[in-house]
């Protein structure tokens, strides 16, 4: 396995620096930009001209991360040579919420093979049920494939989204990469970091990941309670106060969900994945150190997994909220990654509006929010 990088950050640069992945000759191109990059026209024209063998698989982002820390308005490219692994290529048109699962199936569906090992996804941001898409795609390929990625984010402005497969990029597109062989060496970490606050709220009245009301009453009136002055701020402010599900003896289920949107005529919200309907949910908070810990804690699990004794690709996928919590100091989780990993491993990934992960080794994959994924590859 042969890994190459290169940083854009002005669109004339794309071509002079694409040479320096030429020696590279990469099967699979991994690109993680901004909205302005990542629509700039002939993006993907000019990545397969260069490289008409590659796979092309990424999405727009919320910010940018490399091992030199994170980066926004930038366009991140991976070339990634592999010794034996094969690579399959998915992608289909979501044509909105309601059509998440099915859109699962029909990736599953193109990459069900029988030496399948793992699946790389990436999801529009905004209209999307992250749990369902998830679940529509573990019904064909079933739990045992783990399954990591993340959905697509906008620099938080939760408005249009982007992802980029074979056919180039698109709005409403959802993109795989399933990655087959023996040879392939992976592993995975996902952890938080976030505290619960206040009591635990029965969910009352929900619809796959629309909230309407806690212990009866309307849950945007609930939320807005809670967060005070920062209510005049949503659905951005939502971010910094997430929920965590809980099941109904009150105890934390370990999945956290995001407030993507309101509705102040319904007086609900909308969530990154769906709840549980005879569950609780209880609003979390957090500081900069137990986010860079919970970071910590997912890079010490995925690397515990990886056996390859070469170069090895780290794709981090964090929560946008994670991003607002931190401020200035949001390098400081990618620093403390870089330094479990160590230099032979090259990082990357992006700041997203969901997180896809399995728990634990063995364990059926989730859609997670305000959590720090790690997805670990090499070769054995």
């Amino acid at each position: 396995m042969h890994i190459k990088q290169i940083v854009i950050r002005k669109a004339a640069e794309l071509n002079s620096k694409l040479a320096s992945l030429s020696l590279a000759d990469p099967d699979l191109l991994l690109l993680f930009g901004s909205v302005p990059q990542m629509t700039e026209p002939g993006l993907s024209d000019t990545l397969r001209a260069a490289f008409p063998k590659a796979r092309q698989l990424g999405c727009s982002t919320a910010g940018e991360i490399t091992s030199d820390g994170v980066d926004d308005g930038s366009c991140t490219i991976t070339a990634v040579k592999f010794a034996t692994t094969r690579l399959l290529a998915a992608s289909t048109q979501l044509t909105g919420m309601a059509d998440s699962f099915g859109a699962g199936e029909r990736i599953g569906r193109q990459l069900a093979a029988v030496d399948l090992k793992t699946v790389l996804i990436f999801g529009p941001g905004v209209n999307i049920n992250g749990s369902a898409l998830v679940d529509g795609l573990t019904s064909i390929i079933g739990n045992a494939v783990p399954i990591t990625g993340g959905l697509a984010g906008d620099g938080g402005a939760f408005k249009q989204t982007f992802t980029l497969g074979q056919e180039g990029v698109s709005e409403h597109g959802v993109v795989a990469i399933g990655l087959c062989g023996n040879a392939l060496s992976f592993g995975h970490g996902s952890f938080g970091g976030w505290e619960p606050f206040g009591p635990a709220r029965k969910v009352t009245r929900c619809e796959g990941n629309i909230l309407y009301e806690l212990d009866g009453e309307p849950a945007l009136d609930i939320y807005k309670r809670y967060l005070g002055e920062h209510a005049q701020d949503l659905p951005a402010s939502g971010l910094l106060f997430p929920f965590a599900m809980l099941g109904e003896d009150h105890n934390a289920i370990g999945l956290i969900r995001t407030i993507l949107g309101v509705d102040e005529t319904s007086g609900s919200l909308t969530l990154a994945g769906e709840i549980n309907v005879n569950g609780y949910l209880k609003l979390m908070h957090a500081s900069t150190d137990k986010l860079v810990n919970g970071a910590e804690a997912a890079a010490e699990a995925a690397k515990s997994l990886l056996e390859a004794p070469g170069e090895s690709l780290a794709i981090l996928v964090s929560c946008v909220g994670r991003k607002l919590v931190m401020g200035t100091r949001v390098d400081e989780e990618v620093e403390a990654v870089a330094e479990i990993f160590g230099s032979k491993a090259v990082l990357t990934g992006f700041y997203s509006y969901g997180e896809i992960s399995p728990f634990t080794p063995g364990t059926s994959c989730k859609l997670h929010n305000q959590t720090m994924t790690i997805t670990y590859l090499g070769e054995v």
